[in-house]
């Protein structure tokens, strides 16, 4: 009888101890974690805030537009000076064929003779390639230049890139520039549903002197 109790007291000594190191295990491995999730979080704002201090600034009304020297869907090289002398709707967007850029590209494909009858010109630029580019142009018949900014360098000129180092997208950024390249309107906040009509209605405006 007495064998068994101190075997007894001997199962249960392990069984505390057994608990008590799966509780030290748990109060690691949650301590562990704790710190991952704070590292992560530190790097996440770090990224944040860096971004925030090297992110250009969108040129202001009235400054001169930057340069940009860019091929299109077909190769075709265009250059800011090839707009001289005409109203400029340089648009910026993040990604072919996704259904926002789609629906603002397809806005201003239907509204392109009002804005040619103004005297206007429509440019699209993102960071995708030629390829890109050609794929959408193609299946929405699209009329006008989409410009391939792959290093995203015209984009963060126009303080109109998103640059999280590996990857680069262009914000949906528009700029209006008028015939002596300097900005006339700059839209940081787009609403792609009529995007193309704002512009239209702003022409009309920036014309009439008003």
């Amino acid at each position: 009888m007495i064998f068994d109790l101190v075997q007894e007291k001997q199962q249960q000594g392990l069984l505390l101890h057994n608990r008590t190191n799966q509780l030290d295990f748990l109060i690691q491995a949650n301590f562990s974690m704790k710190k991952k999730v704070i590292a992560l979080i530190s790097a996440t704002l770090g990224l944040l805030f860096w971004f925030h201090l090297s992110a250009a600034e969108a040129p202001a009304q009235g400054q001169a537009a930057p340069g940009f020297s860019l091929p299109d869907q077909n190769g075709k090289v265009h250059a800011l000076k090839d707009y001289q002398g005409t109203w400029t709707v340089l648009y910026f967007y993040p990604k072919d064929d996704t259904p926002g850029c789609t629906k603002e590209a397809c806005s201003f494909r239907d509204d392109l003779r009002q804005l040619e009858a103004l005297g206007a010109k429509v440019v699209g630029v993102s960071v995708d390639d030629t390829s890109s580019h050609a794929k959408f142009a193609e299946k929405y018949h699209l009329p006008f230049p989409l410009l391939a900014d792959k290093d995203g360098k015209v984009a963060d000129s126009y303080g109109a890139l998103t640059n999280l180092g590996l990857i680069k997208i262009a914000k949906r950024y528009t700029f209006l520039i008028a015939p002596d390249s300097k900005i006339a309107k700059v839209y940081q906040s787009v609403d792609t549903s009529r995007h193309s009509q704002q512009i239209i209605d702003d022409l009309k405006t920036l014309k009439a002197g008003k």
